[in-house]
């Protein structure tokens, strides 16, 4: 079984691209395309711990980015969103976004919610720097812990003989 595993997590991490990998899926999974990028980070990491901190920095640039592009997307589709009215619920989520402003992208890390919440922003025209930056701490963050968690649930099986 050990094997099949330290199989999976070389898969994973597709070591002959690295960290060029690790930021192409972190771009891609923030866009509102249904993709995880934790898996590669963790794959990468698992296969060459000296990677940790390069590794989570990378996604974080790589997410933050498509996170950027989703906020694109979002300013310019506000007249699109206009056509299909409002909700209450609708209404009352503006206002819970226009109240929080940029600090709000901090969730952006949140699966689901969080790559559509960075195209409200744009399409509410809330600052894009703010909103940049606020996306990159909540990712970094997400990064940091899932990565970290993961690595001590699935801890190096070799270091467990000592």
């Amino acid at each position: 079984m050990e094997a099949w595993i330290d199989a999976l997590i070389a898969l994973l991490a597709l070591p002959r691209f690295g960290l060029s990998t690790v930021f192409l899926v972190s771009f891609v999974s923030a866009t509102l395309l249904p993709l995880g990028s934790e898996p590669a980070v963790f794959g990468l990491v698992k296969v060459n711990p000296a990677l940790f901190w390069p590794a989570i920095l990378v996604a974080t640039v790589g997410n933050t980015m498509g996170g950027a592009v989703s906020w694109g997307m979002g300013y310019g589709a506000h007249q699109v969103v206009d056509r299909y009215g409002r909700s209450g619920m609708h209404l009352r989520a503006l206002r819970w976004l226009e109240r929080l402003g940029p600090r709000a992208c901090l969730l952006s890390w949140l699966p689901g919610v969080g790559d559509p919440l960075c195209a409200v922003a744009g399409w509410l025209r809330l600052a894009f720097w703010p909103c940049v930056l606020y996306m990159a701490i909540g990712k970094f963050l997400r990064y940091l812990v899932m990565t970290s968690l993961l690595l001590w649930v699935f801890p190096d099986p070799h270091r467990l003989l000592w």
